[in-house]
């Protein structure tokens, strides 16, 4: 492994077009290969806080969901007060309609 200094060095040069040796050339792909690792677990620890991130909007959407569906709940239940004790009210009209 070579150091991080090193590998900066090697970078620009190859960047700017200048020749590399091959056993520059090699360093300098270790290097990159480091690189690249060292930016995967990066990656992967701002992938596990995305994925906390949708979890969280997920259960925040949820609960808004069953807030709704429980106020509608809620309403239909209270229709359903009101129609037994219309109903009710009605069945008590009905004997005094049929008898004479």
């Amino acid at each position: 492994m070579i150091s991080d200094e090193l590998g900066k060095q090697l970078h620009d040069r190859a960047t700017r077009g200048e020749t590399l040796t091959a056993e520059e050339q090699a360093r300098l792909e270790s290097w990159y290969a480091v690189q690249d690792s060292a930016e995967m677990k990066v990656l992967g620890l701002a992938e596990k806080e995305e994925t906390a991130s949708t979890l969280k909007a997920q259960v925040d959407a949820a609960l808004a969901q069953l807030a709704a569906v429980t106020q509608r709940i809620q309403e239909l239940a209270a229709e359903n007060d009101a129609l037994r004790r219309e109903i009710a009210a009605l069945r008590r009209q009905v004997p005094s309609l049929v008898s004479p």
